[in-house]
């Protein structure tokens, strides 16, 4: 009788310990998804808020350069991708066109010095600038969450787990796309 009680507390002590297990394990797993998603969102926080200084910079543009119109038009559209993209990789790529847009704008401003002399112009020139950076700590912050996340679903036995667990088994790190890391030849 003795040996049954035994036996009974160890298996129940098994089924503790496994389920303990599981529940830590799943839990970790969802904090590390739910870091990525964070992460996540605040990325597209930081890419509204270029997109939403970009109308403001175009109109103060426009004043100065009426005769540039398929550089705004090009802007205009490149913003409309980016707010309307729904993926990482969608992100990834309207960012890159909404950059390349900015970019001919500010091609355009170099024409115009009275309008880089504009306080207004000044303030929302820095005001991109600052944005641009926070874009990049925001992705960096982004990738780490990645890292985290992947590091840990794709060890043993967690592997396990997110099967089980329908999880995902990798996520997708924010990359340059091929385009950016061409050499940018600026003249003067």
């Amino acid at each position: 009788m003795k040996k049954k009680w035994i036996v009974t507390i160890l298996v129940l002590l098994f089924f503790v310990i496994i389920y303990q297990a599981l529940k830590f394990q799943y839990n970790r797993l969802i904090v590390l998804d739910q870091g990525v998603r964070q992460a996540w969102a605040q990325v597209e926080n930081v890419i509204q808020r270029r997109a939403d200084l970009i109308p403001n910079l175009v109109a103060t543009v426009k004043g100065y350069a009426k005769h540039e119109k398929e550089v705004f038009i090009e802007v205009t559209n490149a913003r409309s991708s980016l707010l309307n993209a729904k993926s990482v990789k969608e992100k990834e790529i309207a960012s890159l066109s909404f950059e390349k847009a900015l970019s001919r704008l500010l091609l355009v401003v170099e024409n115009y010095p009275q309008l880089k002399a504009s306080e207004n112009f000044l303030h929302l020139q820095d005001e991109l600038a600052g944005n641009e950076n926070r874009i990049a700590v925001e992705r960096k912050r982004y990738n780490e969450a990645v890292n985290r996340y992947n590091r840990i679903a794709k060890s043993f036995p967690v592997m396990l787990f997110v099967r089980a667990f329908n999880l995902d088994t990798e996520k997708p790190y924010f990359q340059a796309e091929e385009e950016s890391r061409k050499k940018i030849e600026v003249k003067f």
